[in-house]
């Protein structure tokens, strides 16, 4: 298998899916934080490359006292800054590798904050144990069955409770992954759901990423018993000049990359 064909959109399962992105964020864990750590902070809530932070956006609401359960944590800087706000945050992820990075910050800091190797999809809590659940960037895109992720989150919800998630922009699956002037020409259907896959020399995925559109994202929180409260499209901001993989001050004036929904369970 050449490398044009290790780069694929194909189907992939629950099962498949959840095996590859484990491996990956294992495997790459160290390297991930070494790349971001400094922009994500350990004492921090970063929503996105946009530089959107909670404690400016505010998104979640009411922290003081709140349980709030983070999904997809990584090394967990959500969390801990959760924790500074007197929230009684809860981490989870289904990394090891991501893991041990948030149990490192907690030693670097000093702020610890429960942590879990957990399946979005089959959360160890009871239902109606968390006030709030949030994600940035974790659990959303790396599932095949998303409908059934929201479902889970309703359940351990209580009833009003809020859930806040930031996910890439749906529109930007129409283009390359490109921060240059060749990620500002579409090439793919915005309509094609297929997943982008990386695979091995077997064609065994290593690693996966979902596309909905955002009337897909819509439907599947409405259909799990939550109400659209907010959609935001974080602009680029003035003096940004970073990139982070196709996140460019090039694309990042011209169209959005981040999409975070903001639903409450009804």
């Amino acid at each position: 298998m050449d490398a044009e064909e290790r780069v694929t959109r194909r189907g992939v399962d629950d099962a498949e899916a959840r095996r590859a992105n484990r491996r990956w964020w294992d495997a790459d864990a160290d390297a991930y934080q070494a790349e971001h750590g400094d922009f994500l902070g350990d004492l921090d809530f970063v929503w996105c490359p946009e530089g959107v932070r909670e404690a400016d956006a505010r998104l979640l609401g009411e922290l003081t006292g709140r349980r709030v359960l983070e999904l997809g944590c990584g090394a967990a800087s959500c969390a801990r800054w959760l924790a500074t706000q007197g929230a009684r945050p809860v981490a989870v992820d289904l990394s090891a590798g991501m893991l041990r990075h948030a149990a490192l910050a907690a030693d670097r800091t000093g702020v610890r904050v429960p942590l879990a190797q957990a399946d979005a999809l089959a959360l160890p809590f009871a239902d109606a144990a968390f006030d709030t659940a949030c994600t940035a960037f974790g659990a959303v895109p790396f599932v095949a069955d998303s409908a059934a992720l929201m479902r889970e989150v309703h359940r351990v919800l209580r009833p009003g409770g809020r859930w806040v998630f930031s996910v890439t922009h749906p529109m930007r699956w129409i283009f390359l992954d490109d921060p240059g002037v060749g990620g500002l020409t579409a090439v793919h259907s915005y309509f094609d759901r297929s997943p982008y896959v990386e695979q091995d020399e077997h064609g065994e995925a290593t690693y996966v990423e979902q596309h909905r559109t955002l009337g897909d994202r819509i439907g599947e929180l409405v259909a799990a018993g939550f109400r659209l409260t907010n959609l935001v499209e974080p602009e680029w901001p003035a003096g940004h000049e970073g990139i982070w993989g196709q996140w460019s001050p090039l694309r990042g004036r011209l169209f959005p990359g981040t999409a975070i929904f903001v639903a409450e369970k009804t």
